[in-house]
């Protein structure tokens, strides 16, 4: 069982959660900028399905990103190369998280719902969450979207129209926070995308520990800028 939080009830210890389904700490509470904030700063994230109470979550082991283990297929080197895509942050928050949350094949509907939308767009105006977007030709084509808190980067989630350009996002956010002394991205649960991209499972004791550690610094402030070059 997991406690049903009521609003601005403290989040339980993360040793809570259970490891079936992994991670699962509580149900319930506020879905609010302030709640969100608290929750990521405590390693926790909110991840449930539309029309269904908020689920809050801290899996054990946790997959994350270090900057320097990103790694570059020779694919994606020479698309960068070629600078067929305009790299832009924070210019469309909104679209890439509306992307994001577009049917894919394979994926019956999408936890990227209207009050997710919301409250990260509010996120967003406040200044902590970014977008990173690849456009072409005046088009959005791909994208990630996530939440910066002192050195980290917590990564949401990322969509791609042509081949390579969530990629291309992706290496511009890593060549862009490792300029910035960024300790890493948190990726949150595991996938062979990201495994293939250089992602690491560690354990969540250890990912706290990085945390406390990164967290205090500060993050660069105001709309983020790309300044990163591949070529």
């Amino acid at each position: 069982m997991i406690p049903w939080l009521p609003p601005q009830a403290p989040f339980p210890p993360v040793h809570l959660a259970l490891k079936h389904p992994n991670g699962l700490l509580a149900a319930g509470a506020d879905l609010t900028p302030a709640r969100v904030l608290e929750a990521y700063r405590l390693g926790i994230f909110p991840w449930y399905n539309p029309g269904k109470p908020v689920l809050w979550w801290s899996p054990d082991p946790r997959m994350v990103l270090f900057p320097e283990g990103f790694k570059m297929s020779r694919s994606l080197a020479k698309s960068l190369r070629q600078g067929r895509y305009t790299v832009r942050m924070d210019t469309a928050f909104i679209q890439v998280m509306e992307q994001c949350a577009a049917p894919r094949p394979g994926q019956q509907g999408t936890w990227i719902n209207s009050d997710i939308v919301s409250v990260y767009g509010a996120l967003h105006r406040l200044g902590y969450a970014h977008s990173v977007e690849a456009w072409t030709d005046g088009e959005l084509v791909g994208g990630l979207y996530g939440i910066a808190l002192g050195r980290v980067f917590f990564g949401e989630s990322m969509f791609s129209r042509t081949a390579n350009a969530s990629k291309i996002a992706l290496a511009h956010l890593v060549e862009q926070i490792r300029a910035w002394d960024f300790g890493m991205i948190d990726c949150q649960v595991p996938t062979p995308h990201l495994a293939s991209l250089g992602a690491v499972e560690i354990p969540r004791e250890e990912f706290l520990r990085r945390l406390a550690a990164f967290l205090p610094l500060s993050s660069p402030s105001g709309p983020w800028e790309c300044t990163a070059n591949f070529r």
